[in-house]
Parts: structure tokens; C-alpha cells; sequence
């Protein structure tokens, strides 16, 4: 698989102390009940769950609001593109 292990919680919010922008660049998908999120803010794996955007509708500071869903959380990294189209030829 991959050397790089996955943080136990990871925020996409730079103010959050559980930002990491060089792991964000590198690209983490997140798979909650099994299914894949494209709209997650933040997650916590042992605690159950993941914080996604609530639409287009922002906070006073400008931030997305967020609503908060439990239930089994799998973070992953993604492949890089290159690489993905080199394994489906």
C-alpha cells in the first residue's frame, strides 16, 4: 500500500490544529458507511465521525457550515492521476 500512515483526525480548515496542508495536497478520500464523500471538512476515526459541508451556505467568517454524521469512517490516499491511467491500459 503505502508508507504514509493517516492521522487519527485530519481537518481541511487552516485554523483547525488538525490541518496538514502537505497531506491535504497529496490528496485523502474519505469512505463514510461505506460509501465515498467528496464534501468532507474534517474526520476523526476513532470517534465515528465526519463533519460535511451543508451545501453552499457559509458562516459569518466566510466558512462552510458544517453538519456533524456518526458512523464508520475510512480515510485513504488517492492515487495519484498519472498513475491510475497507467494501471487501466
Amino acid at each position: 500500500m503505502s508508507d504514509t500512515t493517516l492521522p487519527d483526525r485530519l481537518s481541511a480548515d487552516v485554523d483547525s490544529p488538525f490541518y496538514d496542508e502537505a497531506l491535504l495536497a497529496r490528496g485523502v478520500g474519505i469512505r463514510f458507511k461505506g460509501a465515498e464523500k467528496t464534501n468532507v471538512e474534517e474526520y476523526c476515526v476513532s470517534e465515528g465521525w465526519v463533519r460535511v459541508a451543508a451545501g453552499n451556505a457559509k458562516d459569518r467568517r466566510g466558512k462552510p457550515l458544517t453538519i456533524k454524521l456518526s458512523g464508520p469512517v475510512e480515510p485513504y490516499l488517492r492515487a495519484p492521476e498519472g498513475e491510475g491511467e497507467a494501471d487501466a491500459g
